[in-house]
């Protein structure tokens, strides 16, 4: 069966550019692109794209819903916009423009229900602060890598920042007197859309704060490390003595790759504690929802959103606002109607819907 197609490959990699000079993509975004149009590809055995129709763009739409595999909506729904994207894109290039009709591209989508259930906000679990304390205040320090593991779980909390961006943090760019972080994508922190951005440390804990200081401290002060290095480095992997077996007892002034091997740390912690596993994300919608309970004036609320790099409010609210059940009652319970209680002022209520919808 043919693998590939020459023509095909030729548009695809004018597709490529497209995405990643034009357009400004992340290389994460153009693979997502890439993996949508090679799933066509192996659907219509890799014909030429000139081919492309209503009933094909159907049948595939079909297939994706109903394939042995069964993938989520929301994902078919991500399959299908990324696949129309790159078909309008092709109905405008040079031996394209006839064959390829733009009406027939439309057909690329899921129905009005369907788009409704892919687009469902999904209940964001994130673990408590009594949870994560507990975890980190129970690591035993035997060695240097606990010392980093403790401070690295409650930086990432402390910190609200993505994973990503703390595996490619260096030392210079967290101020340990002021408590600032500087994501300076120069100095190769990957922050998302590449922006150079200032946040400040949330101060939950005093003990994790402490154990994230110290680190500090630990690397600069004894260690000796380049400002340079990591604030966070990876393990060093060793061969056994007299054994054909690596051991991980130490680590080096060198940045991971990628996140799993934090990934993989914070599920350790875990386990080693005995309770359920949450994911490093997940310490972002926690921090979230531990900044928003605390404030207590618009002011407040903007500087929590800035914090987090979000361009406005909005974002922090629905990306990151929707609450547990339970939650939602204890709030429900404890709304005050008798208008004893100090109430934020109309006018200042408009002005934070108004920046929350902006």
């Amino acid at each position: 069966m043919l693998k590939v197609n020459a023509k095909n490959e030729k548009m695809k990699r004018l597709f490529e550019k497209y995405c990643k000079y034009s357009k400004g993509y992340s290389e994460k975004s153009i693979n997502l692109y890439f993996k949508a149009i090679y799933a066509y590809e192996e659907f219509t055995k890799f014909e030429c794209f000139s081919k492309f129709n209503d009933d094909s763009a159907i049948e595939f739409r079909e297939s994706l819903i109903n394939s042995e595999n069964k993938r989520a909506l929301s994902t078919v729904y991500d399959y299908l916009r990324y696949l129309k994207v790159f078909f309008i894109w092709l109905s405008n290039q040079q031996g394209y423009k006839k064959p390829i009709n733009k009406e027939h591209i439309e057909c690329l989508r899921l129905s009005r229900e369907q788009t409704e259930m892919a687009l469902a906000p999904q209940r964001e679990r994130y673990p408590t602060l009594e949870i994560v304390q507990k975890v980190v205040h129970s690591i035993p320090v035997n060695s240097e890598l606990d010392l980093r593991d403790r401070a690295l779980i409650s930086f990432t909390l402390l910190s609200g920042m993505r994973d990503n961006a703390i595996i490619t943090l260096p030392i210079k760019c967290f101020d340990v007197n002021s408590l600032e972080v500087y994501h300076d994508v120069k100095a190769g922190v990957k922050s998302k859309f590449g922006k150079t951005h200032q946040t400040y440390i949330f101060p939950f804990d005093d003990r994790m704060l402490d154990y994230v200081i110290n680190w500090y401290n630990y690397l600069v002060k004894e260690k000796l490390y380049s400002l340079d290095a990591p604030l966070f480095p990876r393990n060093k992997v060793e061969q056994a003595e007299n054994s054909k077996s690596f051991i991980c007892k130490t680590f080096e002034p060198d940045f991971w790759k990628t996140t799993t091997p934090i990934t993989e740390i914070f599920k350790e912690r875990f386990e080693q504690t005995g309770l359920e596993y949450y994911s490093p994300h997940t310490f972002r919608h926690l921090a979230n929802h531990l900044t928003k309970k605390a404030c207590r004036s618009i002011e407040e609320f903007q500087a929590v959103s800035q914090n987090f790099g979000h361009q406005n409010m909005g974002t922090t609210f629905s990306n990151y606002g929707k609450l547990p059940a339970y939650q939602v009652k204890d709030v429900i319970s404890g709304l005050d109607f008798s208008g004893k209680k100090k109430k934020i002022s109309p006018d200042k209520l408009q002005k934070l819907l108004e920046m929350i919808e902006a």
